[in-house]
């Protein structure tokens, strides 16, 4: 139980402001809402630059865990493009419609989680840093990948739903 108080304590208040961000997010995706398209970019952008700032520029890790980055972001941005979440467009307004869905939700938990573990073990195990470095950066590309196709799936498909006057 103090392995675990102290690793609660010891997480920035940002984290915490994060997930809360997050939880909040998913939450009100379960309800069917109307919002304008840049709101509907609100958690993508937060996930890409959460991915993108993990990169470790002008850190000394080698090569392995940026490749291990572009991999990752290179293999999950066709599932983001290829599973667009559903959505009309009210026409008079321009803002999407979406219906109510836990999916939000459970993929903000999830991966937050991953990027939450991942921050610890490297946090507290100096043995196994080396591998929580290139797994960290795998889940950030993975998630920045996934964010940036289900970015581009959102807009090709909102210009296209727009244009269906």
């Amino acid at each position: 139980m103090t392995f675990a108080y102290q690793i609660l304590i010891h997480t920035p208040v940002w984290v915490w402001m994060l997930l809360a961000f997050l939880v909040w997010q998913g939450v009100q995706a379960m309800q069917p809402r109307t919002t304008p398209i840049w709101r509907a970019l609100i958690v993508p952008v937060v996930f890409i630059v959460w991915g993108i700032s993990r990169i470790g520029f002008g850190h000394h890790d080698g090569a392995g865990p940026l490749v291990a980055w572009i991999a990752a972001a290179l293999v999950l941005l066709p599932l983001g493009v290829l599973t667009p979440r559903p959505f009309d467009v009210d026409h008079m307004t321009g803002q999407i419609i979406r219906p109510g869905s836990p999916f939000g939700l459970v993929r903000n938990l999830i991966v937050f989680a991953s990027q939450y573990a991942v921050g610890v073990i490297s946090a507290i195990d100096a043995g196994d840093r080396a591998l929580a470095i290139v797994a960290g950066r795998a889940i950030s590309g993975a998630t920045a990948g996934y964010f940036i196709g289900s970015t581009i799936a959102l807009l090709v498909a909102y210009r296209r739903k727009s244009a269906e006057r």
